[in-house]
């Protein structure tokens, strides 16, 4: 059985996004090896107390991989417009036909805890899909998704204006003050990137080259399938 499960623009926002994302991550950690502290408020230099200090990361995870940061930053703030705003169209877009309301809403018998419970078994026995309905998403799945659009994804757009010189000052101040902005922002640079991981781990489990495929051309094949069908 073969199941359209991928509209184009849901296709064409998750290559975009990655490669933004590809970016984004190993620059931000250059520019982050300019000062690799973090505090809280308005202001943190090398003589203020840190609530989190860490090592400078190696060349392989950052992007330069020589010490670079102006470079950093052009390779950061290219791809954060572009982050911000396929991120725009592809809401609107999901909003227009529904994909948000009809995909990732929580209904009421997916937040008992009999379901709760059954999705959990079945991500334990490795059964990623609905087998009545290939193409719905499970709680997990919604719930991660859900925070990935309207939680880190804006999070991280909005605290890297905050970070900008020149941008409203105001919006520093909404989050506390600039450094406070910058722990904000390399809080949900980690959980993101925690959700990468996670997520090409479970691609993986659930069999990388359909799932790829599905990604690339729309259609998913059941795997009980057989060949042609």
């Amino acid at each position: 059985m073969q199941v359209y499960r991928h509209r184009l623009i849901t296709r064409i926002w998750h290559w975009v996004n990655a490669l933004a994302v590809l970016v984004m991550i190993p620059s931000g950690l250059m520019i982050f090896n300019a000062h690799p502290r973090l505090y809280w408020g308005n202001y943190g230099a090398n003589f203020d107390h840190a609530w989190l200090s860490l090592p400078r990361w190696p060349g392989w995870l950052t992007l330069p991989s020589t010490y670079d940061l102006a470079g950093a930053r052009h390779w950061h703030l290219f791809f954060a417009l572009v982050l911000a705003f396929s991120l725009l169209i592809y809401l609107l877009w999901s909003l227009a036909n529904r994909h948000l309301q009809r995909d990732l809403r929580f209904r009421r018998d997916e937040l008992s805890a009999a379901h709760l419970a059954g999705d959990l078994r079945a991500h334990w026995e490795m059964r990623f899909h609905d087998p009545e309905d290939p193409r719905a998403y499970n709680l997990f799945q919604k719930a991660s998704y859900a925070l990935v659009l309207f939680v880190l994804l804006p999070l991280l757009i909005f605290t890297g204006l905050a970070l900008a010189p020149g941008m409203w000052p105001w919006l520093a101040d909404l989050f506390g003050g600039r450094q406070s902005a910058r722990s904000l922002h390399f809080i949900a640079m980690a959980l993101l990137t925690g959700f990468v991981v996670v997520h090409l781990t479970l691609v993986i489990l659930a069999g990388p080259v359909n799932e790829v495929r599905s990604m690339i051309t729309g259609w998913w094949r059941s795997p009980e399938a057989e060949p042609g069908e």
